[in-house]
């Protein structure tokens, strides 16, 4: 058997000892230059080991010491401590006939005892239908990773009627009050509600430290709950949030009031809100006297958003900025809640932050075709 003899220059020497100790470096390359270092037999060498004792000290094949040192000698440090492509070829398991079965799958209802779809389940039905001998749920996973796909996650959506002359009507009159310009005699205000729970701690929560997040005990304690009402204008990033004990028709009632005293420069202000049944014009006659009641009813011009329609009412946008920068966390009190909400509200008024509408009727009848009535 041929013998190699590796015999290392000083720079060779000096780059092998960066390689071993200093820096982040694959782990292959460590383990060569350990290798070559201890396998030196020229001049810069101080103690030299025979292959058997840096076999046993790095644990490594005979074999392999061998066959690094034949590269060494052969091809130089480079080709060492360079990995080359592999020309093996290995044939995929998952082929296109198998990849649209398991696609097919994942889209098919979950077997009994199970709400979705798991990559471990899919793997096993897999094998169970004969689609494939063995699969393990990682190529599953890289499967449905390359077609962007993902069973085991589910949207909460609203999903609106098919072909809904009703709908469409309502969606077309919201989209044109959008476009209208802005007008300080008549602005679109947009008006939602939302219920917020008061949630206490049960146990003190541990602060964040260096290298350790903020710990809340799963356990908590269930105040009841508050409303929030929110109004905005979306051209001129203004807007009013009040919050409630209740949410009854004379909640909502009152709010209509604060809005109107808001506006008090205003002929006549057109507000877009959800079609709920605390929405009506008789809300303010069980609210105030007659008289009062027509004169506030006279203020606005309701605009409601289709049933099923919500996402029209540009007030969810506001709603949602201030559940994720203000209300997403455990507030136990409502005092608490209507002391951050006011802080929030004054904060966004001051930064004028407006909403940019793109969607527009034209828009719709493209996007949403398959919602008008076929004629």
């Amino acid at each position: 058997m041929k013998k190699y003899r590796v015999t290392l220059s000083k720079e060779e020497r000096e780059e092998l000892d960066a390689i071993s100790s200093k820096g982040k470096q694959k782990a292959q390359n460590v383990l060569y230059a350990l290798i070559l270092l201890a396998c030196d037999e020229g001049p810069h060498q101080q103690e030299r080991s025979i292959n058997e004792t840096i076999s046993r000290v790095l644990q490594v094949s005979m074999k392999t010491i061998d066959r690094v040192k034949k590269q060494f000698v052969e091809q130089g440090l480079e080709a060492v401590m360079t990995r080359k492509p592999t020309s093996r070829a290995f044939a995929g398991k998952v082929d296109g006939d198998l990849e649209a079965k398991l696609i097919a799958l994942s889209c098919s209802p979950a077997p009994e005892g199970h709400t979705r779809w798991t990559l471990r389940l899919l793997a096993d039905k897999a094998v169970e239908m004969n689609y494939v001998e063995e699969i393990s749920y990682e190529t599953v996973r890289r499967t449905f990773k390359k077609n962007e796909l993902k069973p085991w996650k589910q949207q909460g959506w609203v999903i609106p009627p098919k072909q809904s002359s009703d709908f469409v009507a309502h969606m077309e009159s919201v989209l044109d009050v959008y476009k209208q310009p802005y007008d300080p005699l008549y602005p679109v205000v947009c008006m939602d509600e939302s219920p917020k729970q008061l949630i206490g701690e049960s146990r003190i929560p541990i602060p964040a430290k260096p290298g350790r997040a903020a710990r809340y005990d799963y356990e908590y304690v269930r105040n009841g709950t508050c409303n929030i009402f929110i109004a905005t204008e979306p051209l001129m990033g203004k807007r009013l949030v009040k919050v409630t004990e209740t949410r009854k028709k004379q909640d909502w009632s009152r709010f209509l009031a604060d809005i109107a005293l808001k506006y008090t420069h205003a002929e006549k202000i057109t507000l877009v809100m959800d079609n709920l049944n605390t929405h009506a014009p008789g809300s303010l006659y069980e609210t105030y006297a007659p008289e009062q009641a027509k004169a506030l009813l006279d203020r606005f011009d309701f605009v409601y958003t289709p049933k099923h329609g919500s996402w029209l009412n540009m007030a969810e946008i506001e709603l949602r900025v201030l559940s994720g920068q203000c209300l997403n966390r455990r507030i136990d009190k409502i005092a608490e809640v209507k002391r951050e909400v006011s802080a929030w509200q004054r904060e966004r008024n001051n930064k004028e932050a407006t909403i940019n509408w793109r969607f527009t009727t034209t828009d719709s009848r493209i996007k949403l075709k398959h919602l008008y009535p076929s004629i």
